[in-house]
């Protein structure tokens, strides 16, 4: 049990450091391209990483949290918490993509405002939990 255990700890690591390089790669392609289609395009194709890298987190939380026999600590619940906030993140940046009116010029350079911000506050809540759970 105790090797699932680190396992799934050094995993954990790796997939929040996975998380924070996506948000990375997400930054800089909404600040490279300059076209609304392209960006959409591209958009559709990466989100799955996106979504696959937070559910790598959440299913190595969930074999952490069963090899301790489900004990609900408050920094589990925590992580859970900040599982939902990213989640719900990453579905408000992709409605706001979705919602763009494709026939306005500045589209692009309202929602790269509005997607950095939401990165931004993705990218501290990624490191402000890993802090504390790291300190």
């Amino acid at each position: 049990m105790n090797e699932m255990y680190d396992m799934s700890i050094v995993t954990h690591n790796y997939g929040v450091m996975s998380v924070l390089g996506v948000i990375l790669i997400n930054i800089f392609m909404l600040l490279g391209i300059k076209n609304l289609a392209k960006y959409t395009r591209a958009m559709s194709l990466f989100t799955p990483i996106v979504g696959t890298t937070i559910g790598m987190v959440v299913f190595t939380g969930v074999v952490m949290m069963a090899a301790k026999h489900l004990d609900f600590t408050v920094q589990n619940i925590a992580m859970i918490i900040f599982a939902v906030i990213l989640i719900y993140l990453e579905v408000k940046r992709s409605k706001g993509l979705q919602n763009l009116n494709k026939k306005d010029e500045n589209a692009i350079k309202k929602y790269r405002a509005y997607a950095l911000k939401i990165f931004l506050l993705e990218i501290f809540v990624t490191l402000s939990i890993s802090f504390w759970m790291w300190h």
